[in-house]
């Protein structure tokens, strides 16, 4: 591949994405397949750090829905993100990576404990940084931790893996209207509440002038068509 427009990058896969076509789970070949993007584009030069979702696995606002305290379901989705970081870790590992998972939750005898300094210097050295437990705190979801990670660790960009290929104007799997928006600001995300990551996620990135690139990851080859500028996607950036 050519080499990528953005040197540091945080990608955002959500944990909905690597059950691939089971109800529920990891599909250890769409683990493969999103590891085999990331070793491709750090083979072209990039500095990739992944925050990778839990609901796959289980999701803590649901949880609370269902009747469970609120701070307990968070905890539960949040160890669900370890396990999902761990399962990429080692399916890199397994294909010649150097990949570290790096928790805001200690747990020593399981992966390292986040620290910005020591994310930075990973990266620096070539390895993938797989930051996992989100900020470790209950009531923010893994967008906030994937912003704030993106800032602590000085990434250039924020890609955000989903199931569709950019930012709409409405939900194009149930408006058949809706436009898809090539380049939007954080302003008019806020404006139209178009639900592309949560507030404090947004305005993170906007603050730190991060800006957030949207794109479908179920496509094949996706992480690196963004990193050359090319395939679909929509970039997201201050006003």
């Amino acid at each position: 591949m050519a080499r990528p427009s953005y040197k540091r990058i945080l990608l955002k896969v959500s944990g909905e994405v690597l059950m691939g076509d089971q109800p529920f789970g990891i599909d250890l070949g769409t683990v493969g397949r999103v590891a085999d993007e990331v070793m491709a584009c750090a083979a072209a030069g990039a500095q990739i750090a992944l925050v990778i979702g839990g609901g796959n696995i289980f999701r803590g606002l649901a949880g609370a829905a269902r009747g469970m305290d609120r701070v307990s379901a968070d905890h539960m989705g949040i160890m669900a993100t370890v396990m999902n970081a761990l399962a990429m870790q080692g399916v890199l590992n397994a294909k010649g990576a150097d990949a570290r998972v790096l928790s805001a939750i200690a747990m020593p005898s399981v992966c390292e404990t986040y620290a910005p300094a020591k994310g930075r210097h990973h990266l620096e050295q070539g390895r993938i940084v797989i930051c996992a437990a989100g900020t470790g705190l209950p009531f923010f979801t893994t967008d906030t931790g994937a912003a704030l990670r993106a800032a602590e660790l000085q990434c250039e960009a924020l890609l955000k893996g989903t199931s569709v290929d950019g930012v709409y104007s409405a939900d194009p799997k149930t408006d058949p209207s809706a436009r898809r928006f090539e380049t939007i600001t954080f302003s008019e995300i806020l404006r139209r509440d178009l639900r592309i990551m949560d507030p404090a996620a947004i305005a993170l990135a906007r603050d730190n002038g991060i800006p957030v690139v949207v794109f479908s990851i179920r496509k094949p080859g996706a992480v690196r068509d963004v990193l050359n500028g090319t395939g679909l996607f929509t970039t997201v950036t201050k006003d």
